[in-house]
């Protein structure tokens, strides 16, 4: 199956990711949450998911 998205659909997680990136405070310790959650809206706007990975996200963990 294919990961496709629309336009619109890209625009709102690209400002999801945008609100997230702006409440990063610098501490890796109490940002991991917030980007943990970047990363995988990222990987939602790429259509990508970890290699040998037949369910999305299952080989990282995320």
């Amino acid at each position: 199956m294919e990961n496709t998205i629309t336009a619109t659909s890209r625009e709102e997680l690209q400002k999801e990711i945008d609100a997230l990136r702006a409440s990063l405070t610098g501490n890796m310790f109490t940002d991991m949450e917030v980007l943990d959650r970047i990363h995988n809206l990222e990987m939602q706007v790429k259509g990508v998911r970890p290699m040998d990975s037949y369910v999305e996200c299952v080989g990282c963990g995320s």
